[in-house]
């Protein structure tokens, strides 16, 4: 035990339905687990560590009151069960806060069973000063036994199993709260501590699959389950027409922009006629084609076809699939991407547009010109500015709305490489940028000229690695490589005899034909200063050659970036020598205290982020889980107008503008992330979250800019 730790047997706490292996079927109340106002129980141990605790008498009753230690990054209660629980009658586990200092403080609430390896599920939350919440983490569960291999091809099934996240919630032994970034004297109120919302299991949870089946409509939902604006027939789905356009009408979009979105009242810089980043009054922005202030509040994936699911080998899934020779039929596809999941490695596979679909069936046989149309609409009554990566040219070709591009480059691969999407791209091979000056020069009379295009995008999420990885891989590679050869001659150049690179190495290499030919890492300690100049060769080769590339094809244009997921600080000074904006594809809680590495000032750009739920039909949250709606349209706020407050952020791009199909795509994302549910339905939630931003970011940063 770490110094400063406490292990005490709880007079705090009371469990006032008991901590126990048995629980009804069904749940009536909230199960209190942790109760300040109750005393002692039994049954449950709380271990205290890096903080002192005691309790005080608030408005609001009692509450533990959590003082962090400066002896750890990390401050912790945990609450332990002498005998696992059993939660499977429960939605939430749901802990009260506030933070009474001066200061912000993020938690992490989460919920422990020995299975799996003793996984955990769990949630961060940042409280500002003064704030109070009921923070809920999701009891996401196991596959059942009776279930196995029932459900496949989706990273998230249905009534909250997740196969990848899950826990045995029948024997949950640990409820934890940890304070993140813990400093001295930063302070946490903590009250009750419940398992709360009740979740009947269906009929078919038990192994009777002939009720499960078929478990999509044939709009694309579950079956299983109502929520609100599920869509229940097409009549429905038309009369949501005339809904919107009443909302639309109503709400046409901030009055204080420019046709670009840029901030018609605000200052008025050079006019260049195309997007260029401006640093103005200590806070980067982006100056839009007319000299006003622009900054990027904008959305990924707005086109039509975005909830396409595979169905071969799952057709059992679907009530109502169409005939292929009626007119529904024409959103049956053929795919064969998979980089992950079930479908990889299995060549083509049969797929259904649910989305584009349902489009037919709302708008009739114009449908497709009237989605693109009306995405423009939407975004600016939305309060969103830009058509971020992965859109349909068809939709921002009509040049209503500024768009990024998406670009890619690459002809050959570092062999010894690895990554999430794939193996890195080999910047020294003559080819590598054949494939973008290709894409650039399909571009040259449409986005290169266009002013409503801010720029390109060349790739995305990279396996960047550690600040040694691409040397190693370039090493690992065939003696062919380009990368090995390029680092060879370095060593050469550096070293000139093998023998003085194997004094330096400790390696035994015969002669630098034996070291071609090698393909074994070297001593990482050994030969830490020639893998780090070489990976930051790999990384300046990389963006020198797509910055020479995008602006000898669009030279007005910026050029913005890889879109970094897994990057180190090597990395992000290279791309700081070329880029124009750097991009980042950042799915946390925040980004107001991101930071560059040490001496860099750039302008960034979010390329991607969202936050998701489980209420309304789908299987998978995303990447940043919250408990509902509102929650995410929260969640939503507190992100972008973080990005706002910070001086570098010129833009945040949600990912995405429909829901992914609720089986998944060919990689299995099946998560509730859109603006639009699969029946071209907006999230009211969402949407008013993102007029609110819209209505008041020029303003709200400008004074972040002008204060002291």
């Amino acid at each position: 035990m770490r110094k400063g730790d406490h292990l005490v047997r709880t007079i705090l706490p009371a469990i006032l339905l008991g901590w126990c292996s048995a629980v009804s079927p069904a749940a009536e109340v909230p199960r209190v687990l942790v109760d300040p106002a109750e005393g002692e129980s039994a049954g449950v141990r709380q271990a205290v560590e890096n903080a002192k605790v005691e309790v005080i008498t608030t408005e609001a009753g009692k509450r533990q009151l959590v003082r962090a230690s400066a002896d750890a990054p990390q401050a912790r209660l945990r609450w332990t069960a002498t005998e696992p629980l059993d939660l499977s009658a429960f939605r939430f586990v749901e802990a009260v806060l506030r933070n009474p200092g001066e200061g912000r403080v993020r938690v992490q609430l989460g919920v422990r069973s020995p299975a799996n390896n003793n996984r955990a599920v769990s949630r961060d939350f940042e409280l500002e000063p003064g704030e109070a919440i009921s923070l809920r983490v999701t009891l996401r569960r196991v596959v059942p036994e009776t279930l196995k291999d029932v459900f496949f091809g989706m990273r998230g099934f249905p009534e909250l199993i997740d196969p990848e996240r899950g826990i045995d919630v029948s024997r949950v032994k640990e409820v934890f709260l940890n304070i993140r970034d813990a400093k001295a004297g930063l302070t946490l109120e903590v009250g009750r501590v419940a398992a709360i919302e009740d979740l009947s299991r269906p009929a078919w949870w038990d192994g009777d699959t002939a009720r499960l089946f078929p478990m999509i409509d044939a709009f694309g939902q579950y079956a299983h389950a109502d929520w609100p604006g599920k869509v229940h027939d097409e009549a429905e789905l038309r009369r949501r027409i005339a809904e919107e356009q009443g909302d639309l009408a109503a709400h046409p979009g901030p009055e204080d922009w420019t046709p670009f979105g840029g901030w018609a009242a605000g200052p008025k810089l050079e006019a260049t006629g195309h997007f260029y980043p401006k640093k103005y009054k200590g806070h980067w922005w982006l100056a839009d084609p007319t000299g006003r202030l622009f900054w990027s509040h904008g959305t990924d994936c707005v086109r039509a076809t975005t909830a396409a699911t595979p169905i071969t080998d799952r057709e059992h899934y679907f009530a109502e699939l169409p005939p292929r020779d009626a007119p529904l039929g024409a959103f049956y596809g053929r795919a064969n991407w998979a980089p992950h999941g079930y479908y990889q490695g299995k060549g083509n596979y049969t797929t259904y547009c649910f989305s584009a679909a349902n489009l037919l069936r709302k708008y009739g046989p114009d449908w497709e010109a009237r989605f693109n149309e009306l995405a423009h609409v939407r975004l600016r009554s939305w309060g969103l500015n830009t058509i971020g990566n992965w859109s349909d040219p068809a939709v921002y070709r009509l040049g209503k709305t500024p768009y990024v591009v998406t670009l890619g480059a690459g002809a050959r691969w570092i062999e010894g490489s690895t990554g999430y999407w794939g193996k890195f791209p080999d910047p020294f091979d003559p080819d590598f940028d054949r494939g973008l000056k290709a894409g650039l020069a399909r571009e040259v009379e449409t986005s290169a000229k266009d002013p409503w295009c801010i720029g390109y995008f060349v790739d995305n999420e990279l396996a960047w690695g550690d600040e040694w990885s691409l040397a190693v891989a370039a090493l690992q590679s065939p003696p062919d490589q380009p990368a090995k050869i390029a680092f060879l001659a370095d060593l050469k150049a550096k070293y000139g005899t093998i023998e003085a690179l194997n004094g330096a190495w400790g390696t035994k290499h015969a002669s630098w034909e034996a070291l071609a030919a090698a393909t074994d890492a070297p001593d990482k300690e050994k030969a830490r200063d020639d893998l780090a100049a070489f990976y930051s060769r790999i990384a300046e080769e990389y963006f020198r050659r797509c910055r020479e590339a995008v602006k000898a094809g669009a030279p007005n244009k910026l050029y913005l970036g890889c879109r970094f997921a897994w990057v180190n600080d090597r990395a992000i000074r290279a791309a700081a020598k070329f880029c124009d904006v750097i991009s980042f594809n950042r799915y946390e809680i925040g980004v107001r205290d991101f930071r560059l590495p040490e001496g860099l000032d750039l302008p960034v750009m979010i390329g991607e982020f969202h936050f998701g739920a489980l209420d309304r039909g789908l299987f998978h949250p995303g990447l940043r889980e919250t408990a509902d709606q509102e929650d995410r349209a929260e969640a939503y706020r507190r992100y972008v107008r973080g990005a706002l407050q910070n001086p570098l952020i010129v833009g945040t791009h949600w990912f995405q503008f429909v829901d992914q199909a609720t089986t998944g795509r060919g990689d299995g994302e099946n998560y509730q992330i859109g603006f639009l549910d699969v029946c071209d339905t907006p999230y009211p939630e969402l949407r008013a979250a993102a007029r609110e931003i819209g209505q008041t970011m020029y303003s709200y940063r400008f004074g972040m800019g002008s204060r002291p």
